[in-house]
């Protein structure tokens, strides 16, 4: 049973489009002959925060607000996407916003989480890290804790899949990148509230294969390190929630390494002209690591966000691979 119906996703979608446009998605010439077949991208970069986790702030500050009126501010992780759309919902509803990033995060996702009015506090070697010291921060100074995961977070994100599912001709396979995993429940979820045959495939880094690993025999299986430029795939202890989701709803996960995912991010620009961080692209280089196989059938991609770091992109531009 999806964890929503159609009904309260769609109620959802419209707290959403109050406070942002529906973004659009696109099929583009040169990228269907790239691949050899016909590509619709779903473009989360045209967000206001440039990624799709804007969505989920909305619902959950909504909820929040609705459940806890008197809290006086929130405290979660991230790797930089999740923490904007937190900082901008929460500081828009009169709340303040601690944000942990784990050293070495993404200078200018840093910048954006502060400009949108969040606090950020650089804790840990990585996001797993960050993010217990956040929990811990968040209930000994009374804020509502955010966890990377939860069914308010994916009533947001979903409204994107609605969008794609409902905007775009019947798509037979669908890649999504997999972090935390409100993405791909929240397009498992629309699918199934639509009763649509589309294929569900997850997307996740060569260097943060908990997620895969997980779904291949089970069970939760963590990873010792998550070491990719992709950082919005940067996890190495899954999420049990999310779990119990994709790895029912899910055909299978593909894991794509930093190379191939430099490679999609210039694909993208090279064919479309829109810059995608690692997570974005990571879908199209599944797609292009998977092409003879699709060959034939309409597909969708989705580009989580074009969040890349301005240094990054210049690497990979050039041909290279940022190093972490």
């Amino acid at each position: 049973m999806p964890l929503f119906n159609r009904t309260e996703l769609e109620a959802a979608a419209g707290l959403v489009h109050h406070h942002m446009s529906p973004t659009p998605q696109y099929t583009w010439p040169l990228l269907n002959q790239e691949i050899g077949t016909e590509v619709w991208v779903k473009h989360e970069n045209h967000t206001p925060t440039g990624a799709f986790k804007v969505r989920g702030g909305v619902t959950y500050i909504d909820h929040l607000k609705r459940s806890k009126p008197n809290i006086r501010g929130i405290c979660t992780a991230t790797r930089g996407n999740h923490g904007q759309s937190q900082a901008r919902a929460a500081t828009a509803a009169g709340l303040i916003a601690k944000i942990y990033v784990p050293e070495g995060n993404s200078s200018e996702k840093n910048a954006a989480m502060a400009a949108f009015g969040g606090e950020v506090i650089v804790y840990g070697p990585d996001f797993d890290v960050a993010r217990m010291e956040a929990m811990r921060v968040a209930e000994d100074e009374g804020l509502a804790p955010v966890p990377p995961f939860h069914p308010e977070l994916v009533r947001g994100v979903a409204s994107y899949a609605l969008e794609f599912f409902t905007a775009a001709p019947e798509l037979d396979t669908v890649y999504v990148p997999i972090g935390c995993g409100s993405g791909i429940c929240s397009v498992i979820t629309v699918r199934d509230a639509l009763g649509l045959k589309t294929k569900v495939v997850g997307v996740v880094s060569t260097e943060a294969q908990a997620a895969k690993l997980s779904f291949e025999v089970g069970r939760l299986i963590e990873t010792n390190s998550a070491n990719t430029f992709a950082d919005g795939m940067a996890v190495r202890i899954p999420v049990q929630g999310a779990f119990d989701i994709y790895s029912k709803g899910a055909e299978r996960i593909v894991a794509v390494s930093d190379a191939e995912v430099a490679e999609a991010i210039r694909a993208y620009y090279r064919c479309t002209h829109n810059v995608a961080e690692g997570a974005g692209a990571a879908p199209l280089a599944a797609l292009m690591q998977e092409r003879e196989a699709m060959r034939g059938k309409r597909v969708g991609v989705i580009h989580c966000g074009g969040n890349i770091d301005t240094e990054q992109f210049i690497t990979v531009l050039k041909g290279g691979v940022p190093q972490v």
